[in-house]
């Protein structure tokens, strides 16, 4: 066997062993959650009760009347056997992933390094902590703010008062978990930015003439993955995709004033 192939398969046990133990790593995080099920829906189900803190500030704001013994917005249903457990495990391995993220990026980071030079290796660690520090401020954004809003207009939407508003649970972690990922992998917008103009392909003078079309795909952006066609919400979460678009040019701007090196 030669030595480049003895080197490919040194590589690809090395890589399978780092899979292992990330794999291994997320399914003990995962149990770890499954078995917290009480306080881990205590904040999946929070944004369905009117004491909600993004509810209180809308009552203390006037924009919206609250349930004022802090109940439920509207009535969570099950309509399947076995949904309430697959919901239950899903939930737990989207948190498992979640707290595992940091060692899953370590490990790979780990594996992909020493074929990187030095100054490699110093802005790829910026690259990854920075993309994993916005990935959780996108979530925490879809969580506390456009999530609820989304939530309450939709339960307090009504064709008809003969027709009852009681969301399937399964409908309502569908939205939270769907609409929190892709706000997470929005906020990474800066990150790739960053990445482009190290690598050349990005300058800040296209973003700046491109600053008009960006408008335009963030309220698009916006209008696909919201959930209702109202206008606030559609700013809510439109003018946030636009501010990253924003920061993502200072990121590039900034990026071209340092050395290659």
């Amino acid at each position: 066997m030669s030595d480049e192939a003895k080197s490919f398969w040194t590589h690809l046990d090395e890589l399978k062993g780092h899979l292992v133990r990330i794999v291994a790593v997320v399914v003990v995080f995962t149990a770890v959650a499954f078995g917290f099920k009480e306080w881990l829906f205590e904040w999946v189900l929070a944004p369905s009760r009117g004491d909600f803190i993004t509810y209180k500030l809308i009552s203390r704001l006037h924009l919206a009347e609250m349930p004022a013994d802090g109940g439920a917005i509207v009535q969570l249903i099950n309509t399947g056997l076995a949904t309430q457990f697959i919901v239950h495990l899903r939930v737990s391995l989207y948190v498992g992933l979640l707290v595992a993220l940091p060692y899953v990026i370590y490990s790979l980071f780990s594996f992909i390094s020493p074929a990187l030079y030095d100054h490699e290796r110093h802005h790829s660690r910026r690259y990854v902590v920075g993309g994993y520090v916005m990935f959780l401020l996108g979530c925490a954004l879809n969580y506390f703010v456009i999530f609820p809003f989304a939530f309450n207009f939709l339960a307090n939407y009504e064709v008809s008062l003969a027709v009852p508003n009681m969301i399937a649970l399964d409908s309502y972690i569908s939205t939270l978990l769907g609409m929190t990922l892709v706000m997470g992998a929005l906020f990474e917008i800066p990150i790739v930015c960053a990445l482009f103009a190290r690598l050349g392909v990005l300058r800040y003078e296209h973003m700046i003439r491109s600053r008009r079309y960006a408008i335009v795909v963030a309220l698009v952006v916006a209008a696909v993955i919201t959930p209702t066609g109202d206008p606030f919400t559609l700013m809510l979460v439109g003018v946030p995709i636009w501010m990253l678009y924003e920061l993502g040019a200072c990121v590039v701007k900034r990026v071209e004033k340092l050395p290659n090196k």
